[in-house]
């Protein structure tokens, strides 16, 4: 029986989140063999519950990116004699010498720096930057293995951070049940729309995605919406001062926080799908709207073709014009048309899954355990 820790300190966070909590409660489905001890912050520490007596929980409410992270968490992690550590997000605490695997989700910092949309001064901000890159070359070097969410970020981590190939594993993601809720009835809106669901950070590519919409919409008669699902920070204020500044204020709608079955219902009711990043490191949402029979219209970028391969209509994310062309072709796409994509889709999401993700990182621990 092997002692395995896992960071869980972002537990209630999006996108890293989602991926710790189904591996976690895989994990407690899965293995009743090895012991694993999870580290929480304070909020985390009071209202999660194990569901399995070889779970254990500890505190520690350190945030990530932070001196006290370098510090302080390598002696928390010291004093629980783990055989093995899983960082599920590239912030390694540098100075812990025990054995560990990370995983890297994407290198987008790496293209796509956000100093000149940071709110903090750009000193501290390319301090931090610095720290990241500082971070993750060790992280990576100094792991047993590396675990990736898509064949595109490990062939990024092996160009930019030159990891071997057989050091890095590719586990993919899967789809939570609870947003494949199946109700039949529709979620409140009163004209057609198109949708994006995920932040706003300037690598998304958002405000020429508006740009676009603005120029199908001179181009047909129809009322159409743009509909966007994220959480309300400051680049979402940013994008709705665009979408003010260039009067498109009557067909945008901003939604923040929404249940799982509404988010399902936003899926299923969708014209389409749009997602108009310059880069992704997988593309949950698009997992995500394929689950739930809805079109995608999609970035002809690697991890995004990965993700979606014919199920999908692709654009240069870099043409105003072209994303407006895929948005028009999927509008007034044949029915068969649809109905062909739709059963792409559905045959795609079959290729991911959580459980499968928990037993492929189930057997990363004990390959390097076994070491």
């Amino acid at each position: 029986m092997a002692r395995i820790g896992i960071d869980a300190r972002l537990w209630n966070q999006t996108g890293v989140g989602r991926y710790i909590r189904n591996l976690v409660r895989q994990l407690e489905k899965l293995d009743t063999t090895n012991e694993y001890v999870l580290f929480f912050r304070k909020a985390e520490f009071d209202s999660v519950e194990l569901s399995s007596e070889n779970f254990h929980k500890r505190l520690a409410d350190i945030p990530w990116h932070s001196i006290a992270e370098q510090k302080s968490f390598p002696k928390l992690l010291e004093k629980e004699n783990l055989d093995l550590v899983h960082f599920p997000y590239f912030s390694v605490p540098v100075l812990y010498t025990r054995p560990y695997v990370v995983t890297v989700h994407d290198l987008i910092l790496h293209h796509f720096p956000t100093g000149k949309a940071s709110t903090r001064s750009p000193l501290v901000y390319w301090m931090k930057y610095l720290g990241y890159k500082i971070a993750i070359s060790l992280g990576v070097k100094k792991a047993s293995k590396v675990i990736t969410v898509s064949y595109a970020t490990k062939k990024e981590i092996i160009k930019h951070l030159h990891v071997p190939d057989n050091k890095i594993v590719v586990t993919y993601e899967g789809v939570d049940q609870q947003i494949l809720a199946k109700k039949q009835n529709t979620f409140p809106s009163t004209s057609k729309y198109f949708l994006y669901v995920g932040n706003a950070y300037p690598h998304k590519n958002l405000e020429r995605l508006l740009l676009a919409f603005d120029e199908l919409q001179k181009e047909i008669s129809e009322p159409i919406r743009m509909v966007f699902v994220g959480k309300e920070d400051y680049f979402y204020t940013r994008l709705k001062n665009f979408v003010k500044k260039n009067n498109l204020s009557s067909s945008v709608v901003f939604y923040e926080r929404i249940s799982d079955i509404d988010l399902s219902l936003l899926y299923r009711h969708a014209i389409a799908l749009v997602l108009p990043s310059l880069m992704e490191g997988f593309g949950l949402p698009a997992l995500e709207a394929m689950a739930n029979d809805c079109l995608v219209v999609a970035s002809k970028i690697p991890a995004l073709v990965e993700v979606c391969k014919d199920s999908a209509e692709y654009f240069n994310p870099n043409d105003t014009h072209d994303i407006a062309r895929a948005l028009k072709a999927v509008l007034h796409e044949s029915s068969s048309k649809k109905d062909k994509k739709r059963a792409a889709g559905r045959k795609r999401v079959l290729e991911f899954s959580w459980p499968v993700m928990a037993k492929k990182t189930r057997d990363v621990y004990e390959s390097c355990i076994s070491i």
